[in-house]
């Protein structure tokens, strides 16, 4: 299986929420953004993102595969119903971009680069969404 399926495939885990899967496609010692977290944190971060958004989805607009690095544009879209980052759920539905950088090592996340905490909270910072539920 190439870097472009492989992605497809773990992007699909996340969408079903198959979290038990991810060691599949996830390295034990996985960095986020420079600083290694681990899979079990990794992890936690992908549920805290659903506790808040339940119905969140990640849609593949772009991947770009060079060797082992593996470049996605994301759209992501979920309705707020809990914290997240500190902001009460609004009931909001959101719609954003994410940029994020993988870098796969024998056969699975070895570190990744993306802005998702951010982008989700300044969109809901900016008091605009979709709209109220």
């Amino acid at each position: 299986m190439g870097h472009a399926e492989f992605y497809r495939r773990y992007i699909e885990r996340c969408n079903e929420r198959r979290w038990e899967e991810l060691g599949a496609f996830v390295a034990e010692n996985v960095q986020v953004n420079g600083t290694v977290e681990g899979l079990e944190s990794y992890i936690a971060g992908l549920r805290a993102v659903i506790q808040a958004f339940p119905d969140f989805r990640w849609e593949i607009q772009e991947l770009v595969v060079d060797g082992d690095v593996l470049a996605a544009r994301l759209t992501n879209v979920g309705t707020h119903h809990g914290t997240f980052l500190d902001v009460p759920a609004t009931g909001r539905r959101i719609s954003t971009t994410e940029l994020a950088m993988y870098h796969v090592d024998g056969g699975k996340i070895s570190a990744c680069w993306g802005d998702l905490g951010s982008t989700v909270r300044n969109e809901l910072l900016s008091g605009e969404g979709l709209r109220a539920e």
